[in-house]
């Protein structure tokens, strides 16, 4: 993680952006495009980390600014020890922090569930599909984003306006089911957690597996087709 810090100018106004993407040369094209964002006006002060553990460090480090807006890859190496998986934990970790921050996900995942999950959980300032993702592009929605505007790229706007019944809905104890199953927890040992009795878990497990279409029954298939679609 480093910092690029510009000699300061008193005029300007001073922001601090952070980026988190485990591909170098993407986040030089987001500083490129950064930089050249209205610099009569505003000094960014950029920080960057590659993957789940370093953003963590960076955000857990006393000494690091409060950031004014934040750009998170979804996918990258996680920090298993702090269960931050993704761009998603960390976008909460920071708002639970910095409840000011302004958050941009980018992302590769195109499956409405997911990107309907995201914004129901996250709520995010800016959501683009890395396909849609061009120079333009990435300005317009910084632009958006520091207006105090949200914006979406083509894409998620196609898809969050799909009709209701392209989607899969799950309530809460299906999710409770999915989250146990991901932590390796048997199926007998679920009602200590969950609040109903073995044969509804059992049941529910039968009824998700048919629901996502998982023709194996292994419990290993359901959990990557749910995951998948952002189910938990």
């Amino acid at each position: 993680m480093t910092f690029d810090l510009p000699a300061p100018i008193s005029h300007l106004i001073t922001r601090n952006i952070l980026i988190v993407d485990d591909h170098p040369f993407i986040i030089e094209g987001y500083k490129n495009a950064i930089t050249r964002y209205n610099p009569k006006e505003y000094e960014f002060r950029i920080a960057q980390a590659y993957d789940c553990r370093s953003a963590y460090d960076l955000l857990e480090d006393e000494s690091t600014p409060r950031f004014d807006v934040a750009f998170l890859d979804i996918s990258m190496p996680a920090y298993e020890e702090k269960e931050i998986f993704s761009g998603e934990d960390l976008a909460k970790l920071i708002l639970k922090k910095m409840p000011d921050c302004k958050v941009i996900l980018l992302t590769m995942y195109t499956e409405l569930l997911k990107i309907k999950t995201i914004i129901r959980t996250i709520n995010p300032n800016g959501l683009i599909i890395k396909n849609d993702l061009t120079f333009d592009e990435l300005l317009l929605a910084f632009d958006k984003v520091m207006k105090n505007g949200k914006y979406y790229s083509q894409s998620v706007v196609k898809m969050v306006n799909q009709s209701p019944h392209n989607s899969i809905e799950i309530d809460e104890f299906d999710k409770q089911i999915l989250f146990h199953l991901s932590k390796g927890t048997k199926t007998e040992d679920m009602s200590q957690y969950i609040p109903i009795s073995l044969a509804a878990i059992e049941k529910r497990k039968v009824s998700l597996k048919e629901l996502l279409k998982i023709r194996s029954g292994l419990d290993e298939d359901l959990l990557k087709e749910a995951k998948s679609k952002g189910l938990f």
